[in-house]
């Protein structure tokens, strides 16, 4: 039997580049192959030397340390590209890579410069800035808003997770691991990563109109569910707070017209596009197209909506029949009251004139 690479294509070519780059920083770092230490510069991400070598901003995310930050990379390029390259496809898939590559580098590399410029210490302008970490927490966002309601299982059901709460579980690791550890550039290129991908899913990315059974090539901006909104990535006891705040620099983006507000019909599809996405179910990774239980949900669905709208037209057929029946009927009664010589006891009786018999 043939063996089969059930792989997609941007898939394996994100693959190979983190094997590539990876080997490579590593060679040059430890100085294999006649490889001089600074050969690993023009991989990683040095916020001083960035502007002289600049395809470093996306190189970096694929320059990993060691072993164990490799296999964490290939582990979310695997499974979280098979997933997120089947559910949008190639073409938005590669435009999401390339944003939430390129851009968290690029915001960190600011960062770091500006906080040299501050307090000119050097070693701020000399960090190097490398790994995946923004990345992993871009497809947790994501994941976040195809499939928030999906459990996760670890240890034979000892412990379970719901995909909504990863996000916010990722950013306070390593939060808590760039205060307590020192490694500061994992803390700034998680949350980086977390806004970028948020900000682009939430406003800016098209989407197929999923809430209706039809087939044409209707395309949605952004994502106004209530179950994507910024607060919904927090625990219930601080989402009242954390929503306050992110209201308030919406309204102030709006105002300055650097956003474009939800009307309450947004809000409204962007929630029946959720629910549409919640029946789907979440798709067999090792598996082309949605698995079989998010088809059977699908069809399901349909088959639920057809027969309501056949009981439908056949409660509306007989309301027409019953209608004309009694108006046939009401119209042949005075022929036969005529006929018959008698009077209906429920018919408005009838006064006869004076002189007259009747």
């Amino acid at each position: 039997m043939q063996w089969r690479v059930n792989i997609p294509p941007l898939t394996r070519i994100l693959l190979a580049l983190l094997i590539v780059f990876s080997v490579s920083y590593q060679a040059s770092r430890y100085g294999l192959a006649h490889l001089d230490y600074t050969a690993g510069h023009y991989l990683a991400l040095i916020p001083q030397w960035a502007l002289f070598t600049p395809w470093v901003y996306f190189t970096a995310t694929y320059s990993e340390q060691n072993v164990v930050t490799i296999l964490i990379a290939g582990a979310t390029i695997l499974y979280g590209g098979k997933y997120l390259e089947r559910a949008w496809g190639s073409r938005e898939f590669g435009k999401f890579i390339l944003l939430v590559t390129l851009l968290p580098n690029l915001v960190a590399s600011l960062i770091y410069v500006l906080l040299f410029a501050i307090s000119q210490n050097d070693s701020l302008a000399l960090v190097v800035i490398q790994g995946s970490v923004a990345l992993q927490a871009a497809f947790l966002v994501a994941f976040k808003q195809l499939v928030p309601e999906h459990t996760v299982t670890l240890l034979k059901g000892a412990v379970k997770f719901r995909v909504k709460h990863f996000p916010s579980v990722f950013l306070a690791a390593n939060t808590l691991s760039g205060i307590v550890l020192g490694t500061d550039t994992a803390l700034v290129l998680a949350w980086v990563g977390f806004m970028t991908s948020w900000t682009y899913l939430r406003f800016y990315k098209r989407q197929p109109d999923l809430s209706t059974a039809a087939t044409g090539n209707n395309q949605l901006r952004g994502d106004a569910s209530e179950t994507f909104a910024f607060a919904s990535f927090w625990p219930d006891t601080i989402q009242p707070p954390v929503a306050a705040i992110a209201d308030g620099v919406y309204n102030a983006l709006v105002a300055v017209r650097l956003c474009t507000p939800f009307t309450a019909e947004d809000v409204e599809f962007g929630n029946e596009q959720a629910t549409a996405r919640g029946e789907g179910g979440l798709p067999n990774l090792l598996n082309h197209g949605v698995g079989k239980a998010g088809r059977n949900k699908q069809e399901d669905a349909e088959r639920r909506r057809a027969l309501a709208l056949k009981e439908l037209d056949q409660r509306l057929h007989a309301a027409s029949t019953n209608v004309a029946s009694a108006s046939r009927q009401q119209s042949s009664t005075p022929s036969s009251v005529i006929q018959s010589g008698t009077v209906d006891p429920t018919s408005p009786s009838v006064e006869t004139p004076a002189g007259t018999q009747a």
